[in-house]
């Protein structure tokens, strides 16, 4: 008998599940998909079985939980004989966001651990307890399946404590768990990885620069396929400056606004997670639509491209410092992947640093690994896609194969 080899992975967000159904002898995708206003009245299921060339289906229907999405789920790909039930079925991988100092490797759920993801929830009140509720509705699917937690926090438990710490009192700071975390941790593992085999050598042997550039933005320093520094913090707040998130603003923003304009911590939360960023400043979150907006003259959407890329910059520079030597600096994500215009904004002025990009190379779209710097430059610059769903499969099913 052969040991099973799909994986099916799980993101599940508080009214959402994407998902995606791998066989981790190729990493080819055998379906996709997306269910989305779970416990609304337009619940709409999406599902594309790839493997058989088979074309998207769509249902909608009230889906009042979570179980009932995942049954749905369920439903879907027993159509196309890919049913949870199958013993080709070697384990489910949950994303989740949140794992904190305890989890730095991908982990088999137990009653233990589920415990341990909901002390975090403080920490990631908008994603751990989605995440839990993903994790539980697997588990009375197939309760005999292991299911696995790859955290997106994990890749960067290896930062050193003063890249780690906050400069706040220490007491404090341990009593609750304040600390820079970091994020997108799945997506920065696999790009520094996927940067090295691009430049054929080892990670062990190579230093990156991942811009993870989406509408959620995350700068990441990797020293030899380890992180050494990252943007985001204990929350994904902080760092670059993303589509409606601030990124880095002086802390004593939100007692000015309580002060001075009565606004409650909710509202300032609110308004720094979701009015900031680049549709606070111009009112899109969509690069392709700030970037028509410039061509057409708007002073807004092009002073929104320069405070974006201005940040990103002092990101790329902090983490030459850091690093001491970069060998690659690697963007991936929405924007890192399709923005050319970012991409050449952001290396432009850093020919000092070894840094630059080749206009027609970079003009090129593609969705595969490429170099975009010119011939024999100092330091290679790449746009490589990332696949936070593969990276989850591989160290899913990496754990639970041995």
């Amino acid at each position: 008998m052969t040991s099973p080899t799909r994986v099916l992975v799980l993101n599940s967000g508080s009214s959402s599940v994407k998902y995606q159904l791998l066989d981790m002898r190729d990493g080819s995708r055998l379906a996709a998909g997306l269910v989305e206003r779970i416990g609304e009245s337009g619940s709409r299921l999406v599902h594309t079985p790839l493997a058989r060339g088979g074309e998207r289906r769509e249902r909608t229907a009230p889906m009042d939980d979570h179980a009932a999405a995942l049954g749905a789920v369920a439903e879907e790909l027993a159509a196309d004989g890919l049913g949870l039930d199958s013993p080709d079925l070697a384990a489910v991988g949950h994303r989740v966001v949140h794992g904190g100092l305890r989890f730095s490797a991908p982990t088999v759920v137990t009653d233990e651990v589920l415990a341990e993801v909901e002390r975090l929830v403080p920490v990631a009140p908008l994603h751990n307890p989605a995440n839990i509720t993903g994790i539980r509705t697997a588990m009375a699917l197939r309760p005999d399946l292991p299911q696995v937690a790859v955290f997106d926090t994990a890749f960067h438990t290896t930062m050193p404590e003063y890249a780690a710490r906050y400069a706040i009192d220490v007491e404090t700071a341990d009593a609750h768990r304040i600390r820079r975390y970091g994020f997108h941790g799945t997506s920065h593992a696999y790009v520094s990885r996927e940067t090295a085999r691009l430049l054929g050598k080892d990670p062990s042997e190579v230093n990156v620069i991942v811009l993870h550039l989406g509408n959620g933005a995350s700068a990441s320093a990797v020293a030899g396929g380890r992180c050494v520094d990252t943007s985001m913090g204990l929350t994904p707040l902080e760092g670059l400056v993303m589509g409606t998130r601030s990124g880095d603003v002086d802390p004593a923003v939100t007692f000015h606004l309580r002060r001075v304009a009565g606004m409650s911590v909710d509202e300032v939360d609110t308004l720094l997670n979701k009015k900031s960023g680049l549709v606070g400043l111009c009112g899109d979150n969509d690069m392709r639509e700030i970037r028509r907006r410039i061509d057409e003259g708007d002073e807004r959407a092009e002073l929104a491209f320069d405070i974006y890329v201005h940040r990103l910059k002092k990101y790329i520079g902090a983490y030459c410092a850091v690093l001491g030597r970069v060998d690659a600096v690697a963007f991936t994500a929405g924007v890192g992947e399709n923005a050319a215009p970012v991409r050449e904004a952001a290396m432009a002025g850093l020919e000092q640093l070894g840094l630059a990009v080749d206009p027609e190379r970079n003009a090129v779209r593609s969705g595969e690994p490429r170099l975009i710097s010119p011939e024999g430059a100092r330091v290679a610059v790449a746009v490589v896609p990332t696949d936070e769903e593969l990276e989850i499969a591989r160290q899913t099913y990496s754990l639970v194969s041995n």
